[in-house]
């Protein structure tokens, strides 16, 4: 049988000659969010730098500008896709238990440590360090995550290594505005990491029942030396110079500064057993160590190990707070940028009245959530003061606990927003969205912050009332504030069950007075009536109404 041939179309109909049609140009493609300063464009951070410490502009503005820049964004994305990979031994079998990174999570480092995200509340002089700081860690969190952990760890650590003088050379290198990789003694490098191994396989939070042991080498005391044994199922950053643990002493818990090599250069007693296998944050090496004999000093004294820890955990709780308002800022900015560039049904999707809602409503969160980390960072300002002192004691883990509910939740909408571009590995939002859950985890779980608040009421009742005084001028104003501010102060006293409720209910009232003194009235009123009202905020976004919605979301834009 024959088969004939195709017919070919007439060379003198144009109409028909498809190989000779031009392709119809794409259009409605939405161009990627680059170049963009997200300090100068940021109505908040800008806001609270002017009021707070003016001084720091030029350096957040700096940063800024790397924020959604090209090269940076590929660093984070290169990072997280070459996870770290652990080598116990040498090519001829010496013991060197080292982490291998890709070269784009040493760029960041450089870029963060280089930017003094890490440490700029304690090199300078200058009125509203904390807050200035806090601007730049808001930033950073905007970029990236799993370099977030060894900066935040860091700026809580500084304070307790310039406690005693032996402890000065680390707290020296570590406050330096530079990274140096090198694997070599700290006395011998320009900067200088540091790590937090408490956690055991067997107890998790609760610290007191470790089972890690340190005696000592020769005098018991501030420090002096000791060896450690025993083991840490959470221990990250395990390339850092020096790590900060707890141990039990004949005292009880106590902590201590363990370098990872010794004055010699000799590798220490810890064994790095294997990396964790993370959901998220892949890029930051989390492990499991060993401590044979570690070399270690004492911090502190014998037994008080818990209580220098939590001083360290305020400033790494604090950060938190506030790197998770980073990360809502960051999902915010793509869900806007998206929605902005891209059209359906005759009009950019943020102008449907399908999509509004939900774009407003996100922006509320943000606010509220950047509002109340600024406002702890603030408190850390004047740590001299009574008032504030008690303010940054009960606001910060309330911050800690309901900005790290809450940016999840953000993430996860901000992917709606956007639709199947943002589930795609090549953008930045599936980093985002794994990225989101760790902070309620890291450094207390939202059970142990609530639990937090409760034994500060348990101590001392009157410690909320700094708080409530400052939601009072606006529940003066707002009905809806009046309402929260009684049943605060009701709640204070009332069984443990109610706990959740009680620090949700603080978290939303704060953040309600902190957007009345510092956001449009249209922004706070919105806040409001939708937080602490019945105009329709549900477990949701996207159910606001009776808002403008334009104006909410203006408030939000990088503009």
């Amino acid at each position: 049988m024959t088969i004939a041939p195709l017919a070919k179309p007439d060379d003198t109909d144009d109409d028909a000659d498809f190989s000779r049609q031009r392709p119809v140009p794409v259009e409605n493609l939405v161009p990627d969010l680059n170049d963009v300063n997200a300090f100068d464009r940021d109505k908040i951070a800008v806001d609270v730098i002017e009021r707070c410490a003016p001084w720091a502009a030029t350096r957040a503005s700096e940063l800024g500008s790397r924020v959604w820049d090209p090269t940076v964004l590929k660093w984070a994305h290169d990072a997280q896709r070459h996870t770290p990979e652990l080598r116990t031994l040498d090519r001829i079998g010496h013991e060197v238990y080292d982490v291998d990174f890709h070269p784009a999570y040493h760029q960041l480092m450089g870029l963060g440590f280089g930017s003094g995200v890490h440490s700029l509340a304690w090199t300078t002089d200058q009125p509203g360090s904390h807050t200035a700081r806090a601007v730049l860690s808001y930033l950073w969190n905007q970029i990236d995550g799993s370099t977030a952990c060894p900066i935040g760890m860091a700026y809580a650590a500084i304070p307790v290594l310039r406690s005693q003088p032996e402890l000065l050379p680390f707290a020296n290198a570590v406050s330096a505005e530079t990274y140096d990789p090198r694997d070599i003694p700290v006395d011998q490098k320009s900067g200088a990491t540091i790590g937090y191994f408490m956690t055991e396989k067997h107890g998790g939070s609760d610290l007191r029942a470790n089972v890690t042991v340190a005696r000592p080498v020769n005098k018991r005391g501030p420090g002096e030396a000791y060896l450690v044994n025993g083991h840490k199922w959470f221990a990250s950053v395990p390339m850092s110079d020096a790590f900060l643990t707890v141990a039990q002493t004949e005292a009880g818990t106590s902590c201590l500064l363990i370098p990872r090599r010794l004055p010699d250069g000799q590798l220490n007693n810890i064994r790095i057993n294997r990396l964790k296998d993370k959901l998220g944050n892949r890029a930051n090496a989390s492990s499991e160590v060993e401590y044979h004999d570690a070399y270690a000093y004492l911090v502190g004294e014998e037994g008080k190990g818990i209580r220098t820890i939590l001083t360290s955990a305020e400033f790494t709780r604090s950060d938190f707070a506030i790197g998770s308002a980073g990360l809502m800022r960051a999902a915010l900015s793509q869900a806007l940028h998206y929605n902005d560039h891209r059209e359906a049904f005759g009009a950019p999707l943020s102008e449907l009245p399908i999509q509004a809602p939900v774009l407003a409503d996100l922006t509320l969160e943000w606010a509220g959530a950047a509002h109340l980390g600024f406002r702890v960072a603030r408190a850390e300002d004047f740590q001299d003061d009574v008032i504030e002192g008690l303010v940054a004691r009960m606001l910060t883990p309330v911050a800690k606990f309901w900005n790290c509910r809450r940016v999840p939740a953000v993430t996860d909408e901000a992917m709606q927003a956007i639709g199947g571009n943002a589930y795609i590995e090549e953008r930045p939002m599936p980093r985002y969205y794994r990225e989101a859950p760790l902070n309620a985890i890291w450094e207390g779980t939202s059970n142990m912050m609530v639990m937090d608040v409760g034994r500060v009421l348990a101590r001392d009742p009157k410690a909320l009332e700094p708080v409530l005084d400052e939601i009072r001028p606006g529940a003066a104003e707002h009905p809806l504030l009046e309402a929260a501010l009684t049943e605060i102060d009701e709640l204070a006293t009332a069984p443990e069950q109610t706990a959740r409720y009680l620090v949700t209910k603080l978290a939303l009232a704060v953040q309600g007075s902190l957007l009345m003194q510092h956001a449009p009235s249209v922004v706070a009123d919105a806040f409001i009536e939708s937080r602490l009202g019945n105009s329709g905020w549900g477990p949701g976004f996207g159910t606001l109404r009776d808002v403008d919605f334009d104006a909410i979301i203006d408030y939000g834009r990088l503009g």
